[in-house]
């Protein structure tokens, strides 16, 4: 590898299949479904009865120490699970505080704190109010947490960017290594945006599954008969490193982040550029980065989230680049966790390279491929030699990015 390189040494996430990364991918290759049924409380008689969503699988306030958790929204204290997995997955480097950063992107925040602190301010007064409610709702507070668990002075960053944060976060941290500002950064995505407002917003604008009456197959991308995209929560971080740093101590090498692609449609807040323009533009960048034509791309990670708008522009534009490809869609299984999707698809990229197989989209349901989309959609694990896997994060305001990895070595 060239001193450049930017390799994967550390792997950590929660997410609504597992606790960690092993539970997380055996569930995703099994074919299990982390998505059910929840009720919020006041809401019993009205459309926030059956809400179908991918919660996470474990409580991660109970992972960590109890007076640490309480000082956390329930995005931060997912942050810091998955980075304590990565970290000590990672081997706990030591690098030069000066030369490590943290870079964790997030779509909302905090937003459980400021809905809760807001409910006290209303109903008990202005006394009543925490002292830490900024901190805890703040979006870059995971990113500066991290950094202060880890003692990372290289910078703290907090991609913003919808559903292409988490995948945002780890290009950034990629070109922090390339750029010589940084030799180890924890890159990743977290969000916990389970909410009664989100949930009532997604449904008032139609966006949401309506398949509550079979929660674990509501969330079916590319299918024919797919309504709309299923809520999830969770995080997913990496240890990225410069291939020279982690030979240099003999670190474990997981896969590489090979290339990566950022491109703005300049078109809608929400919807897609009819003729993809933005995502055709960030595949093909990453793929210049990496190096690599598309016939070297064993499968694409779909971004993928199930809406019928959505699932056909991705479609139309993966068509653009790469002809009649396989891909998997992991929200499927997972439901969509907006700013941590980016990142935990990476993370199953990586897998995917690592152990040469490809995930199902397990889901498709009863109607099957929509046949309007001429792609190859996995829905059994298929095992197969690869050597580079790119993975698609898109976002609404238009933003793209995709990433390539590659096989270590």
């Amino acid at each position: 590898m060239r001193g450049t390189d930017v390799v994967v040494t550390g792997m950590g996430a929660i997410t609504p299949l597992g606790a960690d990364v092993r539970s997380t991918w055996e569930g995703l290759l099994s074919g299990r479904s982390g998505i059910g049924l929840m009720t919020f409380p006041g809401h019993e008689d009205d459309q926030l009865a059956r809400v179908v969503a991918g919660t996470m699988a474990t409580d991660p306030a109970g992972l960590l120490a109890p007076a640490q958790a309480r000082r956390l929204d329930r995005s931060q204290q997912a942050a810091l699970v998955a980075a304590a997995e990565a970290w000590a997955d990672a081997g706990a480097p030591d690098v030069d505080p000066e030369r490590l950063a943290s870079s964790i992107g997030t779509g909302i925040g905090g937003v459980q704190t400021l809905l809760a602190q807001d409910d006290v301010l209303e109903q008990s007064g202005v006394r009543r109010v925490s002292p830490r409610t900024v901190p805890m709702l703040m979006p870059n507070a995971a990113a500066a947490l991290v950094s202060i668990a880890y003692g990372a002075r290289a910078g703290s960053y907090t991609p913003v960017s919808a559903c292409s944060s988490g995948a945002e976060a780890i290009a950034l941290g990629a070109r922090l290594i390339r750029a010589g500002e940084a030799d180890v950064v924890i890159a990743g995505g977290t969000e916990a945006a389970i909410t009664a407002i989100t949930v009532a917003g997604f449904q008032q604008a139609q966006s949401l599954s309506r398949y509550a009456e079979d929660p674990a197959s509501a969330s079916r991308p590319f299918a024919a008969d797919r309504s709309g995209f299923v809520l999830g929560e969770g995080a997913a971080v990496l240890v990225l490193e410069s291939a020279e740093h982690a030979a240099a101590r003999g670190a474990h090498v997981h896969g590489v982040i090979a290339g990566a692609g950022i491109a703005s449609d300049a078109h809608h807040v929400t919807a897609p550029a009819p003729d993809g323009r933005g995502q055709v533009s960030a595949m093909r960048k990453a793929l210049a980065q990496a190096g690599l034509t598309p016939d070297r791309i064993g499968h694409v990670n779909a971004h993928a989230t199930g809406t019928p708008v959505g699932d056909t522009a991705e479609a139309v534009a993966i068509g653009e680049v790469f002809g009649r490809a396989t891909v998997t869609a992991p929200k499927a299984a997972l439901g969509h966790l907006f700013g941590a999707a980016g990142a935990i698809e990476a993370l199953i990229a990586i897998l995917s390279v690592k152990h040469d197989v490809i995930p199902p989209t397990r889901s498709i349901g009863p109607a099957g491929v929509d046949p309007g989309i001429d792609l190859d959609v996995v829905t059994e694990r298929r095992d197969v030699a690869q050597h580079a896997v790119l993975s698609n994060s898109f976002g609404f305001g238009g933003q793209n990015v995709s990433l390539v990895v590659t096989r270590a070595g």
